[in-house]
């Protein structure tokens, strides 16, 4: 095979293993997990939730600015707790002021979980923030089982039940003034200069392309852990690929010495 062939061979392999831009997609069918993102799109405004003392809520009169959307379900013992340890930690550094320059809003998708399940986690995870951070800045909203998988469908957001547990992914959603979603942020820990830069995006309705793809490419589901764990398989392929196609540019286009006369 010509170095020119097998380089563009190795090329076209490389570029199959690489983390696609994800395209909106249906809502989730029976049996999938994960997150199909919806740059742009509108959550639902209408849908009624719970609020933490059980009188309905409408979702469009809480979304009037920059708002972090988790989606947790309460008795979960996997990515949940450390998901919401994350949100403190960086609620405690971002520059943005809560209650003014942005909201968080966390939803169970759980139609077991109550309202005062969700009031006793909203005064657990508020008493170790060390910044003064008004109550409703910070809301934990419960509901039937259609509203919240409405809202989960609205962004993406794709779980399925397990037992009495769930599988589902791991990230925080941005939603504009009026609920255009403009940013998904994956993992369970985020950098305070991710946010501040996400809620002023929000501020201004500009949604902005997801950069860090690594979590849907180099880490894989594992839904015994619940979790996502390193896939060294896919991300050593990847990379003996590209340097072997780099080494081979350069052994190709690499300017032959000149012969002295």
């Amino acid at each position: 095979m010509k170095p020119l062939t097998l380089i563009f061979t190795l090329a076209v392999a490389a570029a199959s293993l690489a983390p696609a831009q994800p395209a909106p997609t249906p809502p989730a069918a029976p049996g999938e997990v994960g997150i199909a993102e919806r740059l742009g799109a509108q959550v639902p405004l209408d849908l009624v939730l719970n609020g933490e003392d059980g009188s309905p809520v409408r979702l469009g009169s809480l979304i009037d600015k920059p708002t972090v959307l988790t989606l947790n379900y309460f008795s979960c013992t996997g990515i949940c707790t450390p998901l919401l340890n994350g949100v403190v930690d960086v609620l405690n550094q971002v520059q943005a002021q809560p209650g003014q320059d942005f909201q968080v809003i966390t939803v169970s998708f759980d139609p077991k979980d109550t309202p005062e399940i969700a009031s006793q986690k909203r005064t657990n995870y508020l008493k170790v923030i060390h910044r003064p951070f008004p109550p409703t800045a910070w809301r934990f909203l419960t509901g039937p089982a259609p509203a919240t998988r409405a809202l989960c469908d609205s962004v993406g957001f794709m779980f399925k039940a397990q037992g009495d547990s769930y599988i589902h992914p791991g990230a925080i959603m941005l939603l504009a003034p009026g609920g255009k979603i403009t940013r998904y942020i994956y993992g369970i820990s985020f950098l305070p200069a991710d946010l501040q830069m996400a809620i002023l995006e929000a501020a201004r309705g500009e949604t902005r392309p997801t950069i860090n793809q690594w979590l849907q490419f180099c880490y894989s589901y594992d839904p015994n852990g619940r979790g996502y764990v390193f896939n060294a398989t896919k991300a050593g392929g990847a990379a003996t690929l590209v340097l072997a196609a780099g080494f081979l540019a350069l052994l190709v286009f690499k300017k032959k010495p000149r012969v002295k006369a």
